[in-house]
């Protein structure tokens, strides 16, 4: 006959974050989707005449910004949230290979969709 009560008090020796780390990354997930919703507001919204300049030179860079927060709230959620920071390694290098992978092919989509801007046929109406 088995004992299942040691089966069970191994897995709980597993480290895990503790509930002020959660707090933590709560915290740190919400000042960067205010940060989101306020570029936003200087870019296109009702902060755009009162930024001046700043929203002037910030808008053309809007879409990589907010890509790059973006990509740190979905780090923080991967690694803590989903448990990958707590995970045997290789689920974690699987997941960042995957991850690099996305990413790779989104910089290619941006450098062609750049690249096909400047094109003489670009510029005509569509």
């Amino acid at each position: 006959m088995t004992d299942h009560s040691a089966i069970v008090h191994d897995s709980h020796d597993i480290p895990h974050a503790t509930a002020g780390k959660y707090v933590q990354i709560a915290s740190i997930l919400f000042v960067l989707t205010a940060l989101e919703v306020l570029l936003y507001e200087f870019c296109f919204g009702h902060l755009r005449e009162a930024g001046g300049s700043f929203s002037a030179g910030l808008a053309p860079h809007f879409v990589s910004v907010l890509l790059i927060l973006s990509a740190m709230k979905f780090w923080f959620v991967a690694m803590f949230y989903m448990h990958l920071k707590f995970d045997i390694k290789i689920l974690s290098w699987f997941f960042g290979f995957s991850l690099m992978i996305a990413m790779v092919v989104i910089s290619a989509l941006f450098i062609l969709f750049t690249y096909n801007r400047t094109l003489w046929w670009a510029t005509g109406s569509w």
